[in-house]
This record gives structure tokens, C-alpha cells and sequence, in this order.
């Protein structure tokens, strides 16, 4: 092997936020742990593979001219068999699904490869290997990946790839990602043009802005009622009202496309963008003449050129289309605005055709204002037939400048999705709002009664390991790390310099200098590794969140059930045993059976249990709960029912009753941050500051009548704003409507009366007054039994 190892990144800087995210010429790429990716390789291209956590090998396979062999093209050597690529092209992914077919549509045989191997498995966060292209070839990489057990400490992690290209020319005809599967129809759409085309039931229609920042009208008819000399297409309006939504999104209830008729025509079924428009026409003559831009071109009129072939579709002066990737929204001012659009190169939407179709789409040619971020570009279309292996999914990315992920299924998914359709996007993961047979009420009565079993597997986790671990958490979360044992938790907050909360979650102390922390929000584990990259510290952080998934077991019977369930090593607490805070290790089915961590800790206000296990466990051990539950009334939970226990328990949930603006003080839970600590922290000084003259306060509010406000809702003194509604409820066992209200200090005193305003705030007000919370078992009896 004679690629360059730089112990040290050299990783192509990122623009300002603004512009675009990488150099010209540099394309960026995620190899997720356990998968693959393929490219093609010109020669010249400079290629960075950057270990983004340490400790995760990637494995390189090259093919050369007639499909041989030829790791010799990157300046490469090695006859190993390529074993983790193998098993990761064995997966039911995405990934693995385009790589696969990108070896066979070129003919190409991973059997009679070579492979070699790069980062060693001591290799160092932030390590970097790079290499350049002798020749043109196609360049397989893997990151090989085994499960971890849930109480180890060694996820595999992601790895980041840069290729910079040497020619830049070829940034005229941006590349395109290998298709899934092979398209039946693959057409690009010129600059300032429109085309036609027939699609099948059930194939997929993709719709991929190529070079990024250019949008794309659509439009689609029944081709049965065509037939029949009826023009039904795609109408915005019905669509709109059907789905209570602007427009559709991927998932199992609002992702339809209907006609005026309220016939279904297209289920959206991926969207890497998730901003589009339904509210305008197609651009149209007029718009550009009443700018004074005579003659220029314009969606409406190419699509009546593209779509005149099609009787009885007739010529029209603005279509009604679905615009894909605008960027517009209506704001509380009445005001439709528009602004350049969110899509990247090589984002797309995907829909599913749901009966026979003809389509039409643009490549829109307005340049004169932000549309179109000022500069035209092209769009593709392909359509694959009906069993192309899409999933539903939504792009998400941790943070703006973040690479692209696709929405998740955890490892309990297989379970859960057996018992409901009513699923929602949720921190990039799929996750039940509420189940088939039962429904939030029933499901809140099972968990103050009896028992319930709940997928939390979107928490995110992860590892802090290293002989420096305790000092670096000490800076970093607001209470004392040096006060927690080895197999105890804290729950604990972190906050920025200003004081504003990155994320509240748990901390656990496995070992002496290890650690696992499990917040909400992506944002604390990016505030993690950007303390530790400024540090000196002896640390290392591993993502964990792929390797460790969890169920949630809740209410009074929550004990008798788990009990029967894990058991433990003498030396480690048993269930009965486990007290409020604490952690124990243990197994389901024996001495040989499923590894499990189990803590003692819930989000419900209940005595109550989280599992977690590996991923590829979750079916097994949702299996084993549910055998000894179920005879008890063990009942599947979801997040509709989990917001009303937690408000009443007096539980906060960050982006409703907190954010980076709010302090620990203003998010009702002071007791994170003791004021004896003595070590510094980040953000102490700014926090001793508030503590010592707070401005506002997150109370209780019980409210007149039965109607519940929203979050956001204004809560006034007469004419005077003086907070807002952050969650609200109407509570099944109190008989209240309750909520949360983030106030003025001057107005935050018990029995304080209050009013929260609806519609103008003035028209329509309810009644209230300030009460302490939490609501429900103000003295935690009940998480202590």
C-alpha cells in the first residue's frame, strides 16, 4: 500500500453558511459503519478517507479497465478477499441495494477482487488517508462492522470520504448517484425546459435536483380518465385538505397526491429536501412580462409544448403544478415569500405511482429572482419498476452543514410496525405515535396502571472512554461527575457559554474512566466532539446510537415483569434488586442468551425500566417482554400518550419546554445545576449570573374549561405578553387541562392568575393560574416504589 497517511486531517474546508457547503469540485460522502459505497474514479482524483471517531478500518476494492482487479489505479496493493464489503452488500439496505447493482449493470465481479485494508484499528480520531488516481476506475469502500454488545464500549463508527475532482469541467454535468435498481426510464431535463412521460402503477417516479438549488414543477394525470376524455391531474388544493398538511410527506398517513375527484395519484415515498411548494402556479408569461423580461421562457408554456401530444390535456396560461424544492412558505402576515431553495446536489423525490400515469416535469427557468438560487441547472428523471427496494424515508442531517442521512428503522421497527400504520418521523428514526388497538388514552391509563412497553431507540448515545474522561465531563454537564458511582446515572444538563441548554439526557458510569451519555438531540453529541477536538484530554468518543437500541418498560407491574425476564451475575444487582438511578447487566434466556443493560429510569413518572440491547436482539428481546407482559396487561406504547404522562409527571422536553435560549432555571429543572459544585463548567459563569437574577420561570398551569392551547400560545397579563405556553394536556386521571408556561418571574408566583390568548390573543382567552408541578405525584413516590 502507498497511500499518504495523515495523522491529521486534511479535509477540504467548509464555506460559510450561506454558500455552498464544500469547495468547488469536492464532493463529500458518509460511509455509515457496516455499509459500502462505490464511485467512479477519474484519473487524477484525489480521494480522503477521514476517520471521523477512530478505530474503524475501511476496506478498498478497485476495478479497472474490462472490470479486473486494479487497486494498483489509486496507488494501492493487497490480495485479501474482500470480506467486510461481502457482508455488507448481504444487507437489506439502500446502500448495499445501489452498490450491488452497480457492480452488475457494469459487469463486474466482487468474487474475483482484491482488497486491502486502510486505518488501522488503532488509527486515531480524525486520522486521514489519501490517495490520487494513476487511472480512470471504480472504487469500492467498506467499513467492516460487528455487533457490539451492549455493555462494551466499541462501536464501529462512520467514515467520511472526499473526492476532489480533478477536472473540474465535469462539474457541468454533475454526476449522478448509481440508481437503486435499473431504470426503466432515465431522461434529463435540459435548462429552462419541461418533459413528458408515462408512468406505470406502482413503479417510482424520482425527481433529482442535480446540481443543487434548482427547482422542478410536476404534474400528473390519470391516464385512465385521459382515455376516457377526462383531464383529471394532480390538484393542490384537495391535496392540501385531505392531508391537513402544505404538502405531502413520506410515511403511512399524510404522503398522498390526490385529483379534485380525491383520487389518490402518487404517494411520496422519500424526500432528501422536505420544503416544496403547493400554493403557486407554475411560472407563466405573465409573471416574467409584468417584470419586464419580454418572451423569456417559463414553466407553463413548456409544459403545453411537452404535454400537447396528450389528448384531452389542453394548453393552459398556469398550471396548477406541484413545485418541487421551492422554497416558500405563508407567514403570519399573510404573505406568500419565497427564498432560494433548500436542495443539495443530488437530492431528490421519490413517489410511487398509484395508478396509471402521464407526468410532466420542468427544469425552471426562473433566473431573475431566488428561486433558482440565481443560477439554472438540470433535473433528472428516472423511473424504476414497481419492486425497486425503496423505503419510506425522510433526509435528516444532524446539523445544516451535516451530511445527508435517510430516516431509520430501530431494531424494534419489525415489531412495533406488526401493531400500528400511525408512524411519524422523529430525530431521523421511524416511531409509532400511537397503536391500532388501543390509542393514546387507553395507552396512558396502562401506564399509571398497569404496564407499558415503549421503542426509544432515537435516543442518541455515546461512549466516553479514556483515563481523562471524568475531568473532561466534569467542564462539560452542569452537575458533579466526581460524584457518580460506577453502575449509578445522573440525569444532567449541558449548556453553551451563555448559559442556553445544549441538551438535557443521562450519564452512565460504567467503568472507572468509562462513560456512556444518552441525550435527546444530536446537538449534544456534536458539543461533545467540538469540546474534545479543542481539549488536551485523553479521551475518546464513539457514536453509539447505531449499535444500542432500547425499549422503555413502564408502570407498577413494570418490576414483576422484568424480573422474570433478565437475569444478572451474582455480582450485579437483579431486577428487585436495581434501585432509582441505577444500572445493572444481565441476560435474557439463560447464561448464554441475549446481553442486556437495564437501568432504572423512565420519562413517565412511573417506577419503571429502559432495555437496551443490540439491534440485531431488539425482535428477540421485544419477543421475551412481551411473553411474560402480555398475561399482565403489558400494553405497546407511543409518543402521544408518552407527552401526556411526561407533562403530568412535570418532564421536559427539549424543543418544546426548552432550547439553546433557555437556561436550566427557565426549563424548570434547577436541581441539575447545584450550586456546589466546585469544579468549573462551560457556561457556569453565565448561569451563576441568572441564578442570581432570573428573568423567567417555567410553572404549572392549571386552566379553566376543557380546551388545551398550544405550544407557543401567549400567556398575557391583561394587554401585557408575559410568556408562552411551552405543552399543555388535558390529563385523563386529573380531570385538568394543564400545562406548561414559561413566564415573566414578576408573574410567576402560586395562585398568580394568567390568561392565554387564541386567535388575535385578544378575541378568545382562557382562565388560569399558576400551580406548582409536577402535577401528578408531586413527591415521586411512585418512581421510588
Amino acid at each position: 500500500m502507498s497511500a499518504t497517511i495523515l495523522t491529521s486531517p486534511s479535509r477540504p474546508k467548509l464555506f460559510a453558511a450561506g454558500t455552498t457547503s464544500l469547495e468547488p469540485a469536492v464532493e463529500r460522502y458518509v460511509l455509515k459503519a457496516g455499509g459500502t459505497a462505490g464511485f467512479e474514479i477519474d484519473a487524477g482524483d484525489r480521494i480522503e478517507i477521514a476517520s471521523l471517531e477512530g478505530g474503524q478500518p475501511v476496506e478498498v476494492v478497485v476495478f479497472g479497465a474490462k472490470g479486473k482487479s486494479d487497486l494498483g489505479a489509486l496507488g494501492l496493493t493487497g490480495r485479501a478477499r474482500p470480506l467486510g464489503i461481502e457482508r455488507a452488500l448481504s444487507e437489506d439496505t439502500e446502500d448495499a441495494a445501489r452498490v450491488r447493482f452497480g457492480l452488475f449493470r457494469r459487469g463486474f465481479d466482487l468474487s474475483h477482487a482484491k482488497a486491502v485494508r486502510l486505518l488501522a484499528p488503532d488509527a486515531g480520531p480524525g486520522e486521514t488517508v489519501a490517495m490520487e488516481a494513476e487511472r480512470s476506475c471504480f472504487a469500492v469502500f467498506g467499513a467492516p462492522a460487528e455487533p457490539m454488545v451492549v455493555w462494551e464500549q466499541t462501536p464501529p463508527s462512520d467514515v467520511l470520504i472526499f473526492i476532489r475532482r480533478a477536472n473540474p469541467r465535469l462539474l457541468n454535468t454533475a454526476r449522478l448517484p448509481d440508481p437503486i435498481a435499473e431504470p426503466r426510464l432515465d431522461i434529463r431535463i435540459d435548462v429552462a425546459s419541461a418533459g413528458s412521460f408515462e408512468v406505470y402503477e406502482g413503479e417510482y417516479i424520482q425527481i433529482i435536483d442535480v446540481q443543487g438549488r434548482q427547482c422542478s414543477d410536476f404534474l400528473a394525470f390519470n391516464r385512465k380518465a385521459l382515455d376516457e376524455g377526462r383531464e383529471h391531474g394532480l390538484d393542490a388544493v384537495t391535496t392540501r385538505t385531505l392531508n391537513g398538511a402544505a404538502y405531502p410527506v413520506p410515511g403511512l398517513l399524510h404522503s398522498k397526491f390526490f385529483d379534485r375527484d380525491r383520487n389518490p395519484l402518487v404517494e411520496i415515498v422519500q424526500d432528501t429536501v422536505g420544503r416544496h411548494d403547493t400554493f403557486n402556479l407554475a411560472c407563466t408569461t405573465r409573471y416574467y412580462e409584468d417584470m419586464g423580461y419580454f418572451g423569456h421562457p417559463n414553466c407553463t408554456d413548456n409544459f403545453n409544448n411537452a404535454l400537447k401530444q396528450y389528448t384531452p390535456i389542453s394548453a393552459q396560461s398556469g398550471w396548477p403544478a406541484i413545485n418541487f424544492f421551492y422554497n416558500t412558505n405563508v407567514d403570519c402576515h399573510n404573505h406568500i415569500w419565497s427564498d432560494e431553495p433548500w436542495s443539495r446536489p443530488g437530492d431528490y423525490v421519490v413517489m410511487r405511482a398509484l395508478t396509471d400515469l402521464v407526468c410532466g416535469a420542468s427544469s425552471c427557468p426562473s433566473d431573475i429572482d431566488a428561486s433558482n438560487g440565481w443560477h439554472l441547472t438540470e433535473i433528472q428523471v428516472r423511473v424504476y419498476p414497481k419492486d425497486a427496494p425503496f423505503k419510506r424515508s425522510i433526509g435528516y442531517r444532524m446539523s445544516p452543514d451535516a451530511p445527508l442521512q435517510l430516516t431509520r428503522e430501530s431494531g424494534f421497527h419489525p415489531r412495533t410496525s406488526a401493531l400500528t400504520r400511525a408512524f411519524g418521523e422523529y430525530r431521523g428514526f421511524w416511531v409509532p405515535h400511537h397503536f391500532a388497538n388501543a390509542g393514546a388514552i387507553e395507552e396512558y391509563w396502562a401506564c399509571r396502571e398497569g404496564a407499558v412497553i415503549m421503542d426509544l431507540s432515537p435516543l442518541r448515545k455515546m461512549e466516553v472512554l479514556g483515563p481523562d474522561s471524568e475531568e473532561f465531563l466534569q467542564g462539560i454537564v452542569t452537575r458533579d461527575v466526581r460524584k457518580l458511582s460506577v453502575g449509578q446515572v445522573f440525569y444532567t444538563t449541558m449548556c453553551y457559554e451563555h448559559g442556553g441548554m445544549v441538551d438535557d439526557g443521562t450519564l452512565f458510569r460504567l467503568g472507572e474512566n468509562n462513560f456512556r451519555w444518552i441525550g435527546g438531540d444530536d446537538a449534544s453529541l456534536i458539543w461533545l466532539k467540538q469540546q474534545a477536538e479543542k481539549s488536551n484530554f485523553n479521551i475518546n468518543l464513539k457514536t453509539a446510537t447505531p449499535e444500542i437500541h432500547n425499549v422503555a418498560v413502564q408502570g407498577p407491574k413494570s418490576r414483576e415483569i422484568l424480573k422474570e425476564v433478565v437475569g444478572t451475575q451474582p455480582g450485579r444487582p437483579t431486577i428487585e434488586e436495581l434501585g432509582l438511578f441505577r444500572f445493572t447487566i444481565g441476560r435474557i434466556g439463560g447464561v448464554a442468551g441475549i446481553p442486556v443493560l437495564v437501568s432504572r429510569t423512565g420519562y413517565t413518572g412511573e417506577l419503571g425500566y429502559e432495555v437496551f440491547c443490540h439491534p440485531k436482539d431488539a425482535p428477540a428481546v421485544w419477543d421475551a417482554i412481551m411473553a411474560v407482559g402480555k398475561p399482565l396487561g403489558l400494553t405497546p406504547f407511543g409518543f402521544e400518550a408518552l407527552d401526556m404522562v411526561r407533562i403530568e409527571a412535570g418532564l421536559v422536553f427539549g424543543g418544546h419546554d426548552f432550547d439553546s435560549t433557555t437556561d436550566p432555571f427557565e426549563a424548570g429543572i434547577a436541581f441539575t445545576v447545584p450550586a456546589k459544585k466546585e469544579e468549573d463548567y462551560i457556561g457556569r459563569a453565565a448561569i451563576e449570573k441568572r441564578r442570581a437574577n432570573p428573568l423567567r420561570k417555567l410553572v404549572g398551569l392549571e386552566i379553566t374549561g376543557n380546551e388545551k392551547p398550544s405550544h407557543g400560545d401567549p400567556v398575557f397579563v391583561g394587554r401585557a405578553q408575559v410568556g408562552i405556553i411551552t405543552s399543555a394536556l388535558r390529563s385523563p386521571l386529573l380531570k385538568k387541562t394543564l400545562a406548561f408556561a414559561r413566564v415573566d418571574v414578576t408573574h410567576a408566583e402560586l395562585d398568580m392568575k394568567l390568561e392565554i390568548g387564541r386567535l388575535d390573543g385578544l378575541q378568545k382567552r382562557f382562565k388560569a393560574k399558576v400551580v406548582p408541578f409536577p402535577f401528578y405525584d408531586p413527591k415521586k413516590e411512585r418512581v421510588r416504589m
